[in-house]
């Protein structure tokens, strides 16, 4: 089969690989029909995540048709048509009776290496390192999905993959990144980076019920994204304001009741504050470039709530702990518990009150992707979302 192939840092390969086989009785063979590129990816790419071999299958956000399946697994059968959650759960640890899916005891094959980083180990994730678990992924045609009797979701409409595929991860990451926000009806809230997770947390805390929400990016074409489903928008590289000075404007000088980091451990900014993690990182006296963590809690409100949907993956600094502190406010993160939102998410796609594939902006073949993976990190073409079918010939 074809695969994307991670080669080393800012190197893919779109290889022939071996199929998959089921190893264990509760997996599942998935024919993948549908996958895209993650703004997440791009930290494997650019060699932020540790632990990454060559050869690795890179991919998170796939669905496909089930295409055999394990002893053990018999909700589902071949021929079935399912969404994959990026996460990987037993079902039956302590964590995972607790609906904290992510935080899943027995999926990580690997945990003693995210022990030795983080204390204690999450679940494991598909084509995102070997300290998560070395799985492939599903950017390619055809993947092993374990405990298979736990997390696909079974889609029995007829809605069209693109409508349904971004259940897989960053749907249910935007939404739960609202609902990390405690947002409560009327609430202005902030959300910085206008990509795919901050576009469905936009979305998302709109049906939470906040007022206004303002979304912070400087990308003409994310910022329209935002814009067209009800956003405020501040275009962080406009010189006249600063981001700080725009909020205080925008909510009489109180800041907004929650924030959202939506962009992550690779954050810009317009100021020396960007320089300054820039070397910080090439020297690696800080592994992460926290820019938006810094403005987001000199940002919010008193008493208000920081939601951090963006992935960190080490050491950070310069964050201003003793503004979070003084102002009281709560903060709340994490991989997301991805198999609580994917039904009532489903179910939000079917009654019509959203369409998750407006954010599509391209549409690729497996052949394609090393390409595009730096057109997405480089933020050309008007790129606001890349979807992959496996089986398409690249155009002559």
């Amino acid at each position: 089969m074809k695969a994307v192939c991670w080669m080393g840092t800012s190197k893919l390969e779109t290889l022939e690989v071996p199929d998959p086989t089921l190893l264990n009785p509760h997996d599942a063979i998935i024919k993948v029909t549908r996958t895209a590129i993650c703004g997440s990816d791009l930290h494997l790419f650019d060699g932020f995540i540790p632990t990454m071999e060559a050869g690795d299958i890179l991919g998170h956000e796939f669905m496909g048709i089930v295409e055999e399946v394990g002893k053990a697994v018999s909700n589902l059968k071949p021929g079935d048509r399912v969404v994959v959650p990026f996460t990987i759960a037993c079902g039956n640890c302590l964590f995972c009776k607790k609906k904290i899916w992510a935080a899943c005891d027995n999926s990580n094959p690997n945990a003693h290496l995210m022990e030795k980083a983080y204390g204690y180990s999450g679940s494991g994730l598909f084509g995102y390192s070997h300290m998560m678990g070395g799985y492939a992924g599903g950017q390619a045609q055809y993947v092993r999905v374990p405990f298979a009797n736990v997390g696909p979701l079974k889609i029995e409409s007829d809605l069209p993959d693109e409508k349904v595929l971004f259940l897989s991860d960053i749907f249910p990451t935007g939404y739960m990144a609202a609902e990390n926000a405690q947002i409560e009806a009327g609430d202005t809230v902030a959300v910085w980076g206008c990509g795919p997770v901050g576009q469905f947390a936009i979305a998302s805390a709109f049906m939470l019920g906040a007022a206004r929400v303002i979304a912070i990016d400087r990308l003409p074409e994310r910022l329209e994204l935002a814009r067209s489903i009800g956003a405020i928008t501040v275009n962080y590289d406009d010189e006249d304001t600063s981001v700080l000075t725009a909020l205080k404007d925008l909510t009489g000088n109180a800041g907004p009741d929650s924030c959202i980091d939506a962009v992550g451990l690779e954050s810009h900014s317009a100021d020396m504050q960007h320089v300054y993690d820039k070397i910080k990182t090439a020297l690696m006296l800080e592994t992460d470039r926290p820019s938006v963590l810094r403005q987001a809690i000199m940002a919010v409100r008193k008493g208000g709530t920081l939601s951090i949907p963006g992935v960190y993956g080490g050491l950070l600094d310069k964050v201003p702990f003793g503004a979070a502190f003084g102002k009281g406010i709560t903060m709340k993160m994490g991989q997301t518990n991805m198999h609580t939102y994917m039904k009532p998410l489903l179910e939000r796609i079917e009654k019509g009150q959203i369409d998750p594939s407006y954010i599509i902006s391209h549409r690729i073949t497996l052949d394609e992707a090393p390409e595009m993976y730096k057109v997405w990190r480089d933020k050309r073409e008007a790129v606001t979302k890349i979807v992959i079918d496996p089986w398409a010939a690249k155009a002559a």
